[in-house]
């Protein structure tokens, strides 16, 4: 049954649709070596509508990752070096006076910043302080700046990745959680294996780098987010993510590793995320309906930093994965 306000799709545009998908991914995959978790979960986000919290040591090509991204689709693509005395003007931009030389009147007129783009790369954005995270995360919340009392609307699509450094935190602002579940998804960008590292250091000190193929452009990213809110999932697994979501919560939950190790757990807003990100996950898989596998996949993306561990599960160094992977094999769709 189509839901009320869906689109009514053609199955050749839905075929058509799907093959760019299965292009970006190709596109991708020929400048990143390895990677095919990252790049999967990447592609989701950006599907889903929604922005990515990445964490990895540096040297991994987070930052090489989100150009070919924005290669690929055909994007505009700015990069940001967040440092602790970025203020936010310099994220959402600032009034100049400017005088018109033929009438000698002056004005204000507003200067964009770097986020008045499409690809907005946050490098180490818990390096800034927490005025100027505030600014770059109330634009992806609203998708708009507000200045002098005036709003500025920014561009579509809007997809900010973010990137935090998890071994050094000297100087830095950390997240705070209200800020973090503004993240669609948090992807963890890990070593590769050996033969992809050597292929990797091969391919960059032979040829170089090359740039990611334009396979899409904006106007059929637009079509695909659009798709993605159409596909269908049922109530089992409406219920079933819900269920997932109220059990991370620890007054609420059945699961002894919940109980024992989270201090708070997540909010309405992650059983939105999870269940885009599980449709937009479908749709990656050339399939028009959501299943257990795609709730079950995308549970740790969506819940890892909306889960928030207690002091007794930090000093007894258990993961957040391990309660989360805990969680998902005890909670089981009906």
């Amino acid at each position: 049954m189509q839901a009320e306000g869906a689109i009514a799709w053609s199955e050749n545009e839905i075929a058509a649709l799907s093959s760019k998908v299965s292009a970006l991914k190709a596109s991708m995959a020929r400048v990143i070596i390895g990677q095919e978790n990252v790049i999967d979960s990447l592609i989701i986000c950006l599907l889903a509508g929604g922005h990515a919290l990445v964490e990895g040591v540096p040297g991994l090509g987070k930052t090489l990752l989100v150009k070919s991204l924005s290669q690929a689709t055909d994007m505009d693509f700015h990069r940001v070096q967040f440092t602790p005395d970025l203020m936010p003007s310099d994220i959402v931009g600032t009034e100049i006076l400017e005088e018109d030389h033929a009438t000698g009147k002056r004005e204000f007129r507003f200067q964009q910043g770097p986020v008045f783009t499409q690809v907005l790369l946050a490098d180490e954005i818990n390096r800034a302080p927490p005025k100027t995270q505030s600014a770059l995360l109330e634009a992806m919340q609203e998708r708009s700046v507000t200045f002098a009392g005036r709003t500025h609307r920014l561009p579509k699509p809007f997809f900010v990745l973010a990137t935090q450094n998890p071994i050094e935190q000297a100087g830095t602002y950390p997240l705070p959680e209200a800020q973090l579940d503004r993240f669609l998804l948090r992807i963890d960008v890990g070593y590769p294996t050996e033969a992809e590292e050597i292929a990797m250091v091969s391919a960059t000190t032979h040829t170089g780098l090359r740039d990611a193929e334009p396979v899409m452009d904006v106007a059929t990213l637009l079509r695909l987010q659009q798709l993605v809110r159409d596909i269908e999932i049922g109530d089992h697994l409406l219920a079933y993510a819900t269920r997932l979501i109220r059990a991370t919560r620890p007054a609420l939950s059945s699961v002894p590793a919940v109980q024992k190790h989270v201090g708070w757990g997540a909010g309405p807003r992650a059983g939105q995320a999870l269940v885009l990100a599980a449709k937009a996950r479908a749709l990656m898989h050339q399939r028009l309906a959501v299943t257990r596998e795609d709730i079950a996949e995308m549970l740790l993306p969506v819940l890892a930093h909306r889960v928030l561990r207690n002091f007794e599960a930090e000093a007894d160094g258990i993961e957040i994965a391990e309660i989360l992977l805990a969680l998902r094999e005890h909670i089981r769709p009906e």
